[in-house]
């Protein structure tokens, strides 16, 4: 982390860059430096330090991620807004759910970026902000808000080809069945651990396939963010299941069975259902069940499950995020089957949640 500060004009809008992703990081500080009107005075990685460095430096500008270490960025927000009244806040996150950017604006925020536009969006959101108005995220297209009477700022994009496709052409429920490759078991936790919270913060009801130890790293890292995950297993709305007991239900001879799979994976996203909140329910799934296979050597298994999985995604409207470590993906296996796994995901993001390719489903 980095701090500083210099005397300067009224005109410099002074700007406090958080974001625990370090290369994501470095990305949006260089981007704003660019522009000589724009003074970075600190990089934060943490939600609770940025609430600390933005009662001292009182600065013109936040730029925040939403998934942050010790204070996730909205509950950060609410309290930066009673230490720094005048500081605007523009969050710069992966999530794009209605329903999480909509709690981002009731906060008050400045804007909403959504990361894979972040390059072509940072400089023109920073200036609509500028000028006082609220800018939305070209990525959040098609989404409506109650606030959208007060957006004054929206993000464009240079053709439509470059939103990705979520929607099937066959008429069957859109859904997201991303995968995301991560350096290691760290950053893999950090990752299943944002998309779970931001998911039952919507209330959604989430289904966790992963290995015992990941599970218990998991809900270390939601009680550590001050998430109430007890409340959330209660009401029966986080269904974590070890993959390796699913696994034994379905698998045959070493590869998946399809009357198996879909009638455990049809039961458990009706259970998931009948606990989400809102109308209509909504479901969403993280695991690593593939990617353990992929680990054993069984690659063509991995891809089955891949491809039985987002057809229950579709069925039933399911987002999914399929977790690989990617120093594992590329030391065990060649680029020919992980670019047959990534075939099987609607889009595929680096670690930082950059869009490094995108599907349309068939």
């Amino acid at each position: 982390m980095q701090f500083e500060r210099r005397n300067v004009s009224a005109s410099v809008m002074r700007v406090v860059v958080v974001e625990d992703y370090e290369p994501f990081r470095r990305f949006l500080s260089s981007t704003l430096r660019k522009n000589s009107e724009l003074q970075v005075v600190a990089e934060i990685a943490d939600g609770l330090e940025a609430v600390r460095k933005a009662e001292e430096l009182q600065p013109d500008l936040i730029m925040m991620d939403l998934g942050l270490p010790t204070l996730n960025g909205i509950e950060a927000a609410r309290q930066i807004r009673k230490v720094a009244p005048k500081s605007r806040i523009l969050f710069v996150s992966q999530e794009s759910s209605a329903e999480i950017v909509e709690e981002a604006l009731s906060v008050g925020l400045a804007g909403y970026i959504v990361k894979a536009y972040a390059g072509s969006e940072l400089l023109p959101a920073v200036e609509a902000v500028r000028q006082g108005k609220r800018f939305i995220s070209a990525g959040l297209r098609g989404l409506a808000f109650t606030s959208d009477a007060e957006v004054q700022g929206r993000g464009s994009l240079p053709d439509e080809e470059a939103v990705p496709t979520l929607a099937s052409g066959n008429g069957e429920n859109a859904r997201k069945h991303e995968v995301q490759f991560y350096r290691d078991d760290s950053s893999f936790l950090i990752g299943f651990s944002r998309f779970i919270e931001t998911a039952l913060m919507a209330g959604k009801a989430v289904i966790v396939l992963a290995t015992k130890s990941h599970h218990n790293c998991i809900l270390e890292r939601l009680k550590a963010q001050r998430f109430n995950i007890d409340a959330a297993i209660g009401e029966r709305r986080y269904l974590a299941l070890d993959l390796v007991d699913m696994l034994s239900t379905f698998m045959v001879n070493g590869m998946p069975d399809r009357g198996r799979f879909t009638k455990v994976a049809d039961d458990l996203v009706m259970e998931a259902r009948k606990a989400a909140k809102g109308e209509p329910p909504c479901v969403v799934a993280c695991g690593e069940c593939a990617p353990f296979l992929w680990a054993q050597g069984q690659a063509d298994a991995a891809i089955q499950v891949e491809h039985l999985w987002d057809e229950i995604a579709r069925k039933h409207a399911v987002d999914t995020l399929c977790g690989y470590v990617l120093t594992r993906f590329q030391r065990e296996r060649g680029k020919h089957i992980s670019d047959r796994i990534s075939a099987e995901h609607s889009a595929v993001r680096d670690e930082s949640g950059h869009l490094m390719g995108s599907f349309n489903p068939v």
